[in-house]
């Protein structure tokens, strides 16, 4: 009445009376381990953030233990933030006082000059920024605070939709001179062949090592291309010529992917599940927000990042096709819905809140008011 395989084992295997009885209580235990977790419930407790309207499942789960753990990030940023000195008059400005000061910061009086660069080299984790003109540093780092006070004056609705936060230096940086989540150029994958098979089914870090297209970043990011997917009417009522086709999807997908993973997020934090073809109507917040984000990566890619590719070294260009290192969600977000947790890191460097180089100081008695 036992199984043909155990009868066939247990002839070629007479000795061996321990292998059936580990074998039986390795999938009892396991068949119990489950009922358990059925009968039980999930034994962490869990906490989820409503994305939608109540009984559409539009939630993101979350362990209560991740929640209640902090970036361990946040901590280095706090150590090295500290608070402004408010101009009393009459000062003089870095630009008089000292050589090679950031276009934009020559009007900072000398006292807030040197407190932003001593936080902007613990930031970068350089500490010689801005010391040797001729550093490829120093001309990147120029260009980089003219990026930063873009971002915190004219991208406040997407960096601060929920409350002020900003960026800085440590936003991407985290102490180190290179972010972790840069990214460069990676398709095609096989140079030898053309079509949509070299920039697919390669597992590479672009693709989040799945199968779906690595050129995503590289489309949506830089290039402007329309992230749609194929619609839910017939193919032949529609024209195909200008509609978005399965490949089309995929690489959408993909993006859509590397969108999750770097938020810590699922599908239904932007849209509905029983709409995700919906771009009104049926969408979270959330995607409005995100959809703002898209618009301004594509801005600091082709008006900042890329076209300094020049100001590198070789060893900081891509391994691939030599291009300038770019940004993305994950270079900011770091696997958290926003930045640091939402860590306010703007408001004790407002210098690095506007282009006009005339930052506006909180007064001890705005401070006072801010707290109370």
């Amino acid at each position: 009445m036992l199984p043909q395989w155990f009868n066939k084992w247990n002839r070629e295997n007479p000795t061996n009376i321990y292998g059936p009885a580990i074998g039986v209580g390795v999938v009892g235990g396991a068949v119990f381990v489950a009922a358990l977790l059925v009968s039980w419930g999930q034994p962490y407790a869990t906490d989820s953030l409503q994305t939608g309207p109540r009984g559409t499942g539009m939630s993101v789960p979350e362990f209560e233990s991740d929640l209640a753990t902090p970036d361990p990030t946040i901590a280095g940023f706090l150590e090295t933030t500290s608070a402004p000195i408010p101009p009393q008059g009459g000062e003089e400005t870095a630009g008089d006082a000292r050589d090679n000061v950031p276009p934009g910061l020559e009007n900072l009086t000398v006292e807030n000059y040197v407190r932003l660069l001593t936080a902007m080299r613990a930031w970068t984790g350089i500490p010689d920024l801005f010391e040797d003109a001729g550093s490829y540093q120093t001309a990147v780092g120029h260009v980089m605070i003219g990026m930063t006070q873009n971002i915190n004056e004219n991208w406040a609705g997407h960096v601060n939709a929920n409350k002020e936060v900003g960026v800085t230096c440590y936003t991407c940086h985290r102490g180190q001179p290179v972010p972790n989540n840069i990214w460069f150029r990676a398709t095609p994958t096989v140079e030898t062949m053309e079509g949509w098979s070299a920039v697919q089914n390669r597992v590479t870090p672009l693709s989040q090592y799945t199968s779906l297209p690595s050129d995503a970043l590289e489309e949506y990011l830089v290039n402007y291309g329309v992230i749609a997917v194929h619609d839910l009417e017939s193919r032949v009522e529609n024209d195909i010529a200008n509609d978005p086709l399965i490949q089309h999807t995929e690489r959408t997908y993909s993006l859509m992917n590397y969108v999750s993973n770097s938020l810590g997020v699922n599908c239904l934090f932007c849209h509905n599940s029983r709409a995700f073809y919906a771009s009104s109507g049926q969408i979270t917040p959330q995607w409005a927000t995100a959809n703002l984000g898209i618009q301004m990566v594509l801005e600091l890619n082709n008006e900042y990042l890329i076209p300094i590719e020049g100001l590198y070294p070789p060893e900081r260009l891509g391994p691939v096709h030599g291009d300038a290192p770019k940004a993305a969600c994950k270079t900011c977000h770091q696997g958290y819905q926003q930045p640091l947790q939402g860590t306010n890191v703007i408001a004790d460097w407002p210098e690095l809140a506007t282009t006009s180089g005339e930052p506006v100081y909180d007064t001890p008695a705005d401070q006072a008011a801010l707290t109370e």
